[in-house]
Protein backbone atom coordinates (compact mmCIF):
# COMPACT_ATOMS: atom_id res chain seq x y z
CA UNK A 1 0.00 0.00 0.00
CA UNK A 2 0.99 3.40 -0.98
CA UNK A 3 0.93 7.10 -0.42
CA UNK A 4 -1.27 8.07 -2.90
CA UNK A 5 -1.64 12.17 -2.52
CA UNK A 6 1.82 13.20 -2.67
CA UNK A 7 4.13 14.01 -5.32
CA UNK A 8 6.49 11.18 -7.23
CA UNK A 9 9.09 10.98 -9.71
CA UNK A 10 7.37 9.35 -12.88
CA UNK A 11 10.69 9.64 -15.12
CA UNK A 12 12.92 12.10 -15.75
CA UNK A 13 12.76 14.95 -18.32
CA UNK A 14 14.84 13.24 -21.04
CA UNK A 15 13.06 10.25 -21.15
CA UNK A 16 10.21 12.16 -23.13
CA UNK A 17 12.07 13.68 -25.84
CA UNK A 18 11.92 11.17 -28.90
CA UNK A 19 8.04 11.86 -29.05
CA UNK A 20 6.84 8.67 -28.15
CA UNK A 21 4.47 7.46 -25.88
CA UNK A 22 6.34 5.96 -22.60
CA UNK A 23 4.42 3.11 -20.30
CA UNK A 24 5.56 2.47 -16.47
CA UNK A 25 4.02 0.94 -14.01
CA UNK A 26 3.84 3.34 -11.11
CA UNK A 27 2.26 2.47 -7.34
CA UNK A 28 0.98 -0.47 -9.48
CA UNK A 29 -0.74 1.36 -12.18
CA UNK A 30 0.21 1.75 -15.52
CA UNK A 31 0.69 4.88 -16.91
CA UNK A 32 1.62 6.20 -20.58
CA UNK A 33 3.52 9.49 -20.95
CA UNK A 34 3.94 11.39 -24.01
CA UNK A 35 4.57 15.07 -25.07
CA UNK A 36 1.80 17.30 -26.62
CA UNK A 37 2.80 19.51 -29.73
CA UNK A 38 3.87 21.95 -27.38
CA UNK A 39 6.32 19.72 -25.34
CA UNK A 40 3.95 19.82 -22.80
CA UNK A 41 4.26 16.66 -20.86
CA UNK A 42 0.72 14.28 -20.51
CA UNK A 43 -0.20 11.55 -17.99
CA UNK A 44 -3.02 8.97 -18.85
CA UNK A 45 -3.88 5.92 -17.47
CA UNK A 46 -2.23 3.06 -20.22
CA UNK A 47 -5.01 1.36 -21.09
CA UNK A 48 -7.59 1.86 -24.29
CA UNK A 49 -10.93 1.74 -22.47
CA UNK A 50 -11.79 -0.43 -25.84
CA UNK A 51 -9.54 -3.41 -25.58
CA UNK A 52 -7.62 -2.61 -23.24
CA UNK A 53 -4.42 -2.30 -25.05
CA UNK A 54 -1.43 -0.66 -23.31
CA UNK A 55 -1.79 2.77 -24.73
CA UNK A 56 1.74 3.45 -24.83
CA UNK A 57 1.78 0.86 -27.01
CA UNK A 58 0.58 3.09 -29.47
CA UNK A 59 1.91 6.72 -30.93
CA UNK A 60 1.87 10.35 -30.66
CA UNK A 61 -0.61 12.30 -33.44
CA UNK A 62 -0.36 16.01 -32.92
CA UNK A 63 -1.23 16.37 -28.91
CA UNK A 64 -3.23 13.13 -29.00
CA UNK A 65 -1.97 9.65 -28.20
CA UNK A 66 -3.52 6.72 -30.78
CA UNK A 67 -3.92 3.41 -30.13
CA UNK A 68 -2.00 0.90 -31.80
CA UNK A 69 -4.79 -1.87 -31.65
CA UNK A 70 -7.86 0.06 -33.70
CA UNK A 71 -6.74 4.02 -33.86
CA UNK A 72 -9.02 5.28 -31.05
CA UNK A 73 -7.23 8.52 -29.98
CA UNK A 74 -7.35 10.49 -26.73
CA UNK A 75 -6.24 14.09 -25.25
CA UNK A 76 -4.77 15.31 -22.44
CA UNK A 77 -7.75 15.40 -20.14
CA UNK A 78 -7.91 11.33 -21.06
CA UNK A 79 -11.17 11.61 -23.27
CA UNK A 80 -11.31 10.12 -26.39
CA UNK A 81 -12.00 11.93 -29.03
CA UNK A 82 -11.94 10.00 -32.04
CA UNK A 83 -12.72 6.53 -33.01
CA UNK A 84 -12.26 5.21 -36.37
CA UNK A 85 -15.23 4.69 -38.91
CA UNK A 86 -17.33 6.32 -36.79
CA UNK A 87 -18.75 9.75 -36.54
CA UNK A 88 -19.61 9.81 -32.55
CA UNK A 89 -17.09 9.08 -29.64
CA UNK A 90 -19.41 6.24 -27.63
CA UNK A 91 -20.31 7.26 -24.11
CA UNK A 92 -17.95 7.16 -21.59
CA UNK A 93 -15.03 6.58 -23.58
CA UNK A 94 -12.00 8.07 -21.63
CA UNK A 95 -9.45 6.79 -19.83
CA UNK A 96 -7.55 8.67 -16.06
CA UNK A 97 -5.61 11.53 -16.25
CA UNK A 98 -2.75 12.11 -14.16
CA UNK A 99 -1.59 16.04 -12.98
CA UNK A 100 2.24 15.88 -13.99
CA UNK A 101 4.44 18.52 -13.24
CA UNK A 102 7.54 19.49 -15.12
CA UNK A 103 10.62 20.45 -12.78
CA UNK A 104 14.36 19.93 -11.74
CA UNK A 105 15.06 18.10 -14.63
CA UNK A 106 12.41 15.59 -13.48
CA UNK A 107 8.37 14.69 -14.41
CA UNK A 108 6.77 14.65 -11.34
CA UNK A 109 3.18 12.63 -11.28
CA UNK A 110 0.29 13.29 -8.58
CA UNK A 111 -1.42 9.39 -8.89
CA UNK A 112 -4.54 10.49 -5.97
CA UNK A 113 -7.12 12.85 -6.05
CA UNK A 114 -6.00 15.40 -8.90
CA UNK A 115 -8.21 18.00 -7.15
CA UNK A 116 -5.86 18.04 -4.61
CA UNK A 117 -2.32 18.15 -6.74
CA UNK A 118 -0.75 21.56 -5.48
CA UNK A 119 3.30 22.06 -7.15
CA UNK A 120 3.81 24.00 -3.77
CA UNK A 121 3.99 20.65 -2.32
CA UNK A 122 6.64 19.77 -4.70
CA UNK A 123 10.03 19.46 -2.69
CA UNK A 124 12.29 22.87 -2.75
CA UNK A 125 15.07 21.16 -4.34
CA UNK A 126 16.46 25.49 -5.65
CA UNK A 127 20.13 23.91 -5.76
CA UNK A 128 19.27 22.33 -9.48
CA UNK A 129 18.86 25.88 -11.00
CA UNK A 130 21.03 27.77 -8.81
CA UNK A 131 24.48 29.32 -10.89
CA UNK A 132 26.29 28.70 -7.70
CA UNK A 133 25.91 25.34 -7.72
CA UNK A 134 27.11 22.30 -10.65
CA UNK A 135 24.40 19.33 -11.48
CA UNK A 136 24.58 16.17 -12.88
CA UNK A 137 21.65 14.66 -13.63
CA UNK A 138 21.01 10.28 -12.67
CA UNK A 139 20.95 7.59 -14.95
CA UNK A 140 17.79 5.64 -14.85
CA UNK A 141 17.79 2.35 -12.31
CA UNK A 142 15.28 -0.44 -12.01
CA UNK A 143 15.74 -1.70 -9.09
CA UNK A 144 14.04 -5.22 -7.83
CA UNK A 145 13.47 -4.26 -3.96
CA UNK A 146 10.74 -2.51 -2.00
CA UNK A 147 11.06 1.49 -2.16
CA UNK A 148 10.96 1.96 1.54
CA UNK A 149 14.31 -0.21 1.55
CA UNK A 150 15.86 2.47 -0.94
CA UNK A 151 14.61 5.30 1.85
CA UNK A 152 16.08 2.71 4.83
CA UNK A 153 19.66 2.48 2.91
CA UNK A 154 19.54 6.58 2.53
CA UNK A 155 18.93 7.19 6.30
CA UNK A 156 21.43 4.89 7.27
CA UNK A 157 24.85 6.10 6.00
CA UNK A 158 26.79 3.44 8.41
CA UNK A 159 26.51 1.11 5.14
CA UNK A 160 28.81 3.32 3.92
CA UNK A 161 32.08 2.40 5.51
CA UNK A 162 31.24 -1.14 4.43
CA UNK A 163 29.57 -0.72 1.12
CA UNK A 164 31.52 2.10 -0.95
CA UNK A 165 34.83 2.24 0.25
CA UNK A 166 35.91 3.25 -3.49
CA UNK A 167 34.00 6.76 -3.21
CA UNK A 168 32.31 7.78 -0.06
CA UNK A 169 33.07 5.62 2.72
CA UNK A 170 35.74 5.01 5.02
CA UNK A 171 36.14 3.20 8.86
CA UNK A 172 35.98 6.76 10.42
CA UNK A 173 31.97 6.87 10.41
CA UNK A 174 30.51 4.33 13.00
CA UNK A 175 32.90 5.84 15.97
CA UNK A 176 30.50 8.90 15.67
CA UNK A 177 26.49 8.88 16.85
CA UNK A 178 23.73 9.08 14.63
CA UNK A 179 21.20 11.86 16.44
CA UNK A 180 17.27 11.50 14.71
CA UNK A 181 14.62 13.92 14.42
CA UNK A 182 11.37 13.05 13.69
CA UNK A 183 9.40 16.68 12.27
CA UNK A 184 5.88 17.60 11.50
CA UNK A 185 6.45 17.16 8.20
CA UNK A 186 9.91 15.19 7.47
CA UNK A 187 12.34 12.98 9.71
CA UNK A 188 15.96 14.10 10.14
CA UNK A 189 19.33 12.59 10.12
CA UNK A 190 22.69 13.95 10.90
CA UNK A 191 26.15 12.19 12.06
CA UNK A 192 29.54 14.45 12.14
CA UNK A 193 32.88 13.27 11.97
CA UNK A 194 35.28 14.83 13.75
CA UNK A 195 38.93 15.09 12.96
CA UNK A 196 39.74 11.85 10.20
CA UNK A 197 40.45 11.34 6.99
CA UNK A 198 38.18 12.19 3.88
CA UNK A 199 37.02 9.38 1.55
CA UNK A 200 38.43 8.79 -1.45
CA UNK A 201 35.82 11.50 -3.68
CA UNK A 202 35.55 14.29 -1.02
CA UNK A 203 39.91 14.05 -0.91
CA UNK A 204 39.95 14.34 -4.47
CA UNK A 205 37.17 16.86 -5.44
CA UNK A 206 38.20 19.15 -2.34
CA UNK A 207 42.00 19.13 -2.42
CA UNK A 208 42.87 17.94 0.83
CA UNK A 209 45.68 16.37 2.11
CA UNK A 210 45.08 15.85 6.24
CA UNK A 211 42.13 14.79 8.15
CA UNK A 212 38.90 16.92 7.90
CA UNK A 213 35.62 17.47 9.60
CA UNK A 214 33.10 15.73 8.28
CA UNK A 215 29.26 15.91 8.16
CA UNK A 216 26.17 13.77 6.88
CA UNK A 217 22.58 15.19 7.22
CA UNK A 218 20.09 13.40 5.63
CA UNK A 219 16.37 14.70 5.85
CA UNK A 220 13.32 13.04 3.69
CA UNK A 221 9.81 14.23 3.41
CA UNK A 222 7.11 11.91 2.78
CA UNK A 223 6.39 9.72 0.60
CA UNK A 224 10.67 9.18 0.11
CA UNK A 225 12.00 12.66 -1.33
CA UNK A 226 15.39 12.46 0.39
CA UNK A 227 18.13 15.39 0.09
CA UNK A 228 21.67 13.93 1.48
CA UNK A 229 24.00 16.72 2.70
CA UNK A 230 27.23 15.82 2.52
CA UNK A 231 30.86 17.70 2.80
CA UNK A 232 33.76 18.26 4.34
CA UNK A 233 36.05 20.91 5.54
CA UNK A 234 39.07 21.64 7.69
CA UNK A 235 39.19 20.76 11.31
CA UNK A 236 37.91 23.19 13.54
CA UNK A 237 36.67 25.49 10.64
CA UNK A 238 32.85 25.68 11.66
CA UNK A 239 30.61 24.65 14.77
CA UNK A 240 31.40 20.80 15.01
CA UNK A 241 27.98 19.11 15.85
CA UNK A 242 25.65 21.69 14.50
CA UNK A 243 22.38 22.37 12.96
CA UNK A 244 23.97 23.53 9.49
CA UNK A 245 27.19 22.67 7.45
CA UNK A 246 30.43 24.49 7.90
CA UNK A 247 30.86 27.37 5.48
CA UNK A 248 34.40 26.72 4.19
CA UNK A 249 34.80 23.17 2.51
CA UNK A 250 32.89 21.47 0.01
CA UNK A 251 29.38 20.83 -0.30
CA UNK A 252 27.19 18.01 -1.93
CA UNK A 253 23.60 17.50 -2.26
CA UNK A 254 22.56 14.19 -3.24
CA UNK A 255 18.94 14.52 -4.33
CA UNK A 256 16.84 11.16 -4.40
CA UNK A 257 13.31 10.53 -5.10
CA UNK A 258 12.48 6.23 -5.43
CA UNK A 259 9.05 5.50 -6.44
CA UNK A 260 7.04 2.73 -6.65
CA UNK A 261 6.68 0.00 -9.25
CA UNK A 262 5.06 -2.54 -7.17
CA UNK A 263 5.32 -3.80 -3.47
CA UNK A 264 8.68 -5.94 -4.76
CA UNK A 265 10.61 -3.47 -7.07
CA UNK A 266 10.95 0.35 -7.41
CA UNK A 267 12.52 3.44 -9.77
CA UNK A 268 15.12 4.96 -8.54
CA UNK A 269 15.46 8.89 -9.68
CA UNK A 270 18.10 11.07 -8.60
CA UNK A 271 20.04 14.07 -9.04
CA UNK A 272 23.46 16.02 -7.52
CA UNK A 273 24.75 19.02 -7.27
CA UNK A 274 27.84 20.59 -5.66
CA UNK A 275 29.31 24.06 -4.55
CA UNK A 276 33.01 23.40 -5.77
CA UNK A 277 35.16 23.18 -9.17
CA UNK A 278 32.16 24.24 -10.59
CA UNK A 279 33.64 24.31 -14.45
CA UNK A 280 35.47 21.47 -14.35
CA UNK A 281 34.59 19.03 -17.04
CA UNK A 282 36.28 16.49 -15.65
CA UNK A 283 35.12 16.36 -12.23
CA UNK A 284 31.86 16.62 -13.00
CA UNK A 285 32.23 13.44 -15.54
CA UNK A 286 34.10 12.30 -11.80
CA UNK A 287 31.17 13.09 -10.22
CA UNK A 288 28.94 11.34 -12.24
CA UNK A 289 30.86 8.06 -12.33
CA UNK A 290 31.81 8.18 -8.97
CA UNK A 291 27.62 8.20 -7.78
CA UNK A 292 26.50 5.76 -10.28
CA UNK A 293 29.33 3.39 -9.05
CA UNK A 294 28.13 3.78 -5.64
CA UNK A 295 24.16 3.54 -6.63
CA UNK A 296 25.31 0.26 -8.01
CA UNK A 297 27.09 -1.09 -5.12
CA UNK A 298 23.28 -0.09 -3.62
CA UNK A 299 21.29 -1.82 -6.14
CA UNK A 300 23.11 -5.31 -5.44
CA UNK A 301 22.88 -4.82 -1.53
CA UNK A 302 18.91 -4.09 -1.82
CA UNK A 303 17.58 -6.48 -4.41
CA UNK A 304 19.72 -9.22 -1.94
CA UNK A 305 17.66 -8.07 1.03
CA UNK A 306 14.83 -7.75 -0.92
CA UNK A 307 15.13 -11.35 -2.08
CA UNK A 308 15.78 -12.57 1.53
CA UNK A 309 12.88 -11.14 3.12
CA UNK A 310 10.67 -12.48 0.11
CA UNK A 311 11.89 -16.06 1.36
CA UNK A 312 10.78 -15.59 4.96
CA UNK A 313 8.66 -12.96 5.06
CA UNK A 314 7.48 -14.11 8.88
CA UNK A 315 10.93 -13.83 10.37
CA UNK A 316 11.47 -10.96 12.45
CA UNK A 317 14.57 -8.51 12.05
CA UNK A 318 16.60 -6.56 15.12
CA UNK A 319 17.20 -2.77 14.58
CA UNK A 320 20.27 -1.11 16.11
CA UNK A 321 20.19 2.74 16.97
CA UNK A 322 21.02 3.56 12.93
CA UNK A 323 18.02 2.56 11.97
CA UNK A 324 16.24 4.96 14.22
CA UNK A 325 16.08 7.24 11.21
CA UNK A 326 14.48 4.90 8.73
CA UNK A 327 12.30 3.73 11.63
CA UNK A 328 10.55 7.50 11.81
CA UNK A 329 10.18 7.21 7.98
CA UNK A 330 8.44 4.50 8.25
CA UNK A 331 6.29 5.48 11.02
CA UNK A 332 5.67 8.86 8.88
CA UNK A 333 4.54 7.47 5.55
CA UNK A 334 2.40 5.11 7.66
CA UNK A 335 0.58 7.40 9.02
CA UNK A 336 0.03 9.41 6.30
CA UNK A 337 -1.50 6.04 4.26
CA UNK A 338 -3.95 5.69 7.26
CA UNK A 339 -4.98 10.11 7.38
CA UNK A 340 -5.59 9.04 3.37
CA UNK A 341 -7.86 5.88 4.26
CA UNK A 342 -9.31 7.88 7.21
CA UNK A 343 -8.32 5.22 9.69
CA UNK A 344 -6.19 5.51 12.89
CA UNK A 345 -3.29 6.56 13.57
CA UNK A 346 -0.43 3.78 12.88
CA UNK A 347 0.99 1.70 16.13
CA UNK A 348 4.12 4.69 17.19
CA UNK A 349 5.79 1.40 18.73
CA UNK A 350 7.07 -0.36 15.86
CA UNK A 351 6.84 -0.72 12.16
CA UNK A 352 6.81 -3.16 9.30
CA UNK A 353 9.70 -3.14 7.43
CA UNK A 354 8.61 -5.03 3.78
CA UNK A 355 5.93 -6.94 5.82
CA UNK A 356 8.31 -8.20 8.66
CA UNK A 357 7.97 -6.91 11.79
CA UNK A 358 10.68 -5.02 13.40
CA UNK A 359 10.37 -3.17 17.07
CA UNK A 360 11.37 0.17 17.82
CA UNK A 361 13.70 0.11 20.71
Amino acid sequence: MFMKNCWYVAAYDRELTDGGPLGRTLLGEPVVMFRDSRGRAIALEDRCCHRHLPLSLGQVTGDRVQCGYHGLEFDATGACVAVPGRSKVPPGAAVKAFPLVEKYGFLWIWMGEAALADEALLPDWWWVDHPGWAHNPGAFLHIQCHYELITDNLLDLSHLGYVHTRTLGNDAIVDFPVKTERMEDRVRMSRWIQDRPPPPLFKTGGGFDGNVDRWQIVEMEAPAHTVVYAGCGPVGAGEFGGRTEYTSGIHIRALNAPTPETEHSSFYFYAHVWDFRLDDAGWKQQMYDGFLMTFLEDVDILEAQQASMMRDPDRPLIDLNVDGPGLAARRMVAERIEAEKGGQKCDQKGSRVNGQTVAAR
